[in-house]
């Protein structure tokens, strides 16, 4: 079964895709109002913004939400939900191979996320057989970490990661923000790193920023 979704295409007869990926708890509604600032003006693009599976959330007291995998405690040492964790890249996987379907090639589409929907970006994204034109990941961090260097594809190694984080962020800590960054560009991944005076968010800026990435990655055909 393929993830439920909302889509938004900016323009008639998209030549590219962005699946967006909501953070903890959201859905795919989340950033659907703020697609018209992410879009860069004038690019028919497809914004694809799945919604993740109700689960059991133990940070949350076992709360029942939309989560893209369980969550113990948010910190690179605390168990992790691994299978979770790879059921939900599996699903996302599917939605690249949707677009594929619908004529979008791989290297026409972006993987984006914020929070725990970015966390999900960087993982499925850095390991999908075939070469995506980029991944973002906001205010999040990399899952599963040390499997990264034995299971990282190939095809994405030279693929543009643009990574942000808010000053201020009570949610995910900025230190892991930060060692998310270091992870990835100490293993030669070409990162856009960029911070912002902000709570764990979306600003204007940041918008603005993602928008030129976007352009610099699906240049209109």
């Amino acid at each position: 079964m393929t993830l439920p979704t909302v889509e938004v295409e900016t323009g008639p007869a998209p030549t590219g895709t962005v699946i967006w990926l909501h953070g903890l708890g959201a859905d795919g509604h989340d950033f659907e109002p703020a697609v018209p600032a992410l879009s860069p003006p004038g690019e028919a693009l497809r914004f694809v913004l799945p919604h993740a599976p109700v689960r059991a959330v133990t940070l949350n007291g076992g709360y029942r939400m939309r989560a893209w995998y369980d969550i113990i405690a948010i910190d690179r040492r605390a168990a992790q939900d691994e299978a979770g964790i790879r059921q939900s890249a599996a699903d996302i996987a599917a939605l690249v191979q949707r677009e594929n379907e619908r004529g979008i090639s791989s290297d026409r589409i972006v993987l984006a996320g914020f929070s725990q929907g970015g966390a999900m970006a960087l993982f499925t994204g850095l390991r999908l057989p075939q070469r995506l034109a980029g991944i973002i990941g906001l205010s999040c961090y990399l899952p599963l970490a040390a499997a990264l260097a034995e299971e990282a594809s190939a095809a994405n190694r030279a693929t543009p990661l643009f990574l942000a984080h808010g000053w201020y962020d009570a949610v995910v800590d900025p230190a892991l923000g930060e060692w998310t960054r270091q992870q990835l560009t100490s293993a030669g991944y070409p990162v856009d790193w960029h911070s912002y005076p902000m709570e764990h968010s979306l600003c204007a800026e940041e918008a603005e920023h993602i928008a030129a990435f976007l352009r610099r990655v699906l240049p209109r055909t």
